[in-house]
């Protein structure tokens, strides 16, 4: 694993896809369904996002574009449906049933392992990466 990206890197870019994709997903599932920003099209369409934007574009979101970090398999190659089916929707049924503690145990595991690895990086076999993909 070539230079793994810690806690603050990884939340910057968390931020950044928040703002720039998350707010107005949820100002657009609003009008559509005329709820709060908390609906079921939401929580789809970011699960959505998360899971094939990576795929689309070498391991980036927006945000971690912006931060220039990116998600790429134990390997250093690059993700695949499986993999970021696994670090993201098991991953996220995995923190819905610890009920957060699970989400507070990865961000200690980023900023405190070696390996800056969370939980949801183990189930899937990722790390997060400043290295650019090689084309």
């Amino acid at each position: 694993m070539l230079n793994p990206v810690g806690f603050w890197a990884r939340l910057g870019a968390g931020l950044l896809d928040g703002i720039i994709i998350g707010i107005p997903l949820s100002i657009i599932c609003n009008i559509i369904l005329g709820e709060s920003s908390n609906s079921w099209l939401t929580t789809i369409t970011d699960s959505i996002y998360s899971l094939v934007v990576p795929l689309l574009w070498t391991g980036y979101t927006v945000g971690k574009r912006i931060v220039g970090i990116r998600i790429v398999k134990i390997d250093g190659s690059n993700v695949n449906f499986w993999t970021m089916f696994k670090r993201e929707i098991i991953g996220w049924i995995l923190y819905s049933l610890t009920f957060g503690i699970g989400v507070i145990v990865s961000a200690f595991m980023v900023g405190l392992r070696e390996d800056k690895r969370a939980i949801h990086d183990f189930i899937a076999g990722t790390y997060v990466t400043s290295d650019p993909p090689e084309y």
